[in-house]
């Protein structure tokens, strides 16, 4: 079975999102390279619009629907990042958004979403289905489902990210690389793989993800899917899924290196350090990659490793958390 994204899917969601999307940088400090043992490139999707690299999906599957089905609206469920990205492409469409959201969401992007003018449902994670939610109330209200990572074009848009990646490596003569990038569903993971297999064929994705909940790897290692036995209990709120997508985990399963995954106190650490010398803010889902690249660069080859920063959506009280662990 041929795989649901090509790259002519991936550069015509580039085309839709070229003058909407924000090109991210991709940063280096010399303090993170001595921690890391190596060059670090940070590609710091949390400047996107919304502050992660959610609005790129977003933006790519609703630019992709004819204008009647957009017209009518839709729907989405998120722990945030893909909320706020789904909320503001549809306001930028002129058109209605549903978001479904766990009701332990952080309280900045359930406000937020809300702000960007979508209707917000809560439902508890642990003992409610959000698909089954998500598909009862886009059949009664005829919303089109906006998936968070596992529908062709929301890939395709994420793979924008992998496109600017393989550009900007090249601008610094950056031909081989370990690519870290934070992952829940898989996604940005995948989109990431297919467009650097086609723009930057030495580079290799490493799946990152937080301890006790690596579905990822642990489906990458097993040959199968595999799922998370919990659903809550990390701080990396934005990246814990059920299990890699039906759509994703070929992808991932076929292109991607062994997965990693670090400490709640790895990512915070790794969102202090961000701040501190890169001056950029980074939730701990969106800080997993860079803790990778810092905390186990044992694990990684190389001289250059780059990690995307894929969010940055994070509550004061935690970032206070997280640079109180850089006076112990």
């Amino acid at each position: 079975m041929s795989e649901a994204v090509t790259i002519t899917d991936i550069d015509a969601a580039a085309a839709r999102l070229n003058g909407h999307a924000r090109r991210t940088p991709l940063l280096n400090s010399p303090f993170l390279d001595e921690i890391a043992g190596r060059r670090v490139w940070i590609k710091a999707e949390c400047l996107q619009h919304t502050g992660s690299f959610k609005f790129r999906g977003a933006w790519s599957a609703l630019s992709a629907l004819d204008e009647d089905t957009r017209k009518r609206g839709v729907i989405a469920f998120s722990s945030g990042n893909h909320a706020q990205g789904v909320a503001m492409a549809a306001a930028r469409h002129g058109v209605a958004a549903v978001i479904i959201m766990p009701s332990d969401a952080p309280q900045l992007k359930i406000d937020n979403t809300r702000a960007l003018g979508a209707e917000v449902v809560l439902y508890d994670r642990v003992s409610e289905d959000r698909d089954a939610i998500g598909a009862q109330m886009a059949e009664a209200r005829g919303l089109t489902l906006i998936k968070p990572f596992d529908a062709p074009m929301v890939i395709a848009g994420q793979a924008s990210c992998g496109l600017e990646i393989a550009a900007q490596a090249a601008d610094q003569g950056i031909d081989t690389a370990q690519v870290l990038v934070c992952c829940g569903g898989g996604g940005l993971t995948s989109g990431i793989a297919l467009a650097l297999e086609a723009r930057a064929p030495n580079m290799t994705v490493r799946p990152v993800e937080p301890e006790g909940f690596d579905d990822v790897a642990r489906s990458l290692r097993a040959g199968r899917i595999e799922r998370n036995p919990a659903l809550s209990g990390s701080l990396c709120d934005a990246i814990i899924t059920p299990q890699p997508g039906d759509l994703t985990f070929p992808i991932l399963k076929r292109l991607c290196g062994p997965g990693l995954s670090v400490s709640d106190e790895e990512a915070l650490r790794a969102m202090a350090l961000a701040m501190l010398r890169l001056k950029i803010v980074l939730e701990p889902g969106g800080a997993v990659a860079l803790a990778a690249a810092l905390f186990h660069k044992e694990k990684i080859d190389g001289e250059d490793v780059i990690a995307v920063a894929s969010g940055g959506n994070v509550d004061p009280a935690l970032m206070t958390r997280a640079l109180a662990l850089m006076d112990t």
